[in-house]
């Protein structure tokens, strides 16, 4: 039999792991593909260079995510899940993105369409094999 002591320092246990399950799911699930140069102009800010992270990690948003244009500068964090292509999937690489694009205006051809962002090859070098034709992402603002 517990204690009431006892069962009164399982709670404080039992909130945090609930808080990290909680602050785990606040993500949300997409797909991600990829786009090589060009990359001006964009739907965002036209041919401005200076739109670009120094990072080169950018993308384009689709329309679920594209919100009439207001996606232009959103920031996101994103780390690939899977690929149809094995072990593609960088563990525990998570990248900040800037959406400076709309995916259906995007002057190349993505490596697959109807993703929910496509990145740019810097982007997905960097959190995947860059052969990967598409990834499954966990994306957050």
């Amino acid at each position: 039999m517990s204690s009431p002591l006892s069962l009164l320092l399982q709670w404080p246990s039992f909130f945090l792991i609930l808080c990290q399950i909680f602050y785990a799911s606040q993500a949300d699930l997409g797909t991600a593909s990829q786009y090589s140069p060009p990359y001006t102009p964009s739907a965002c800010f036209g041919s401005d260079s200076t739109q670009f992270p120094s990072s080169n990690f950018f993308a384009a948003a689709s329309e679920g995510i594209w919100d009439d244009g207001a996606a232009c500068g959103r920031q996101y964090l994103i780390s690939c899940i899977s690929s149809v292509l094995p072990k593609a999937c960088k563990p525990g690489e998570t990248i900040q993105i800037k959406i400076v694009d709309r995916a259906q205006n995007i002057t190349s051809t993505p490596t697959r369409q109807g993703t929910t962002m496509v990145l740019s090859t810097a982007a997905l070098a960097a959190i995947a094999d860059s052969n990967a034709p598409s990834l499954n992402i966990d994306f957050r603002q």
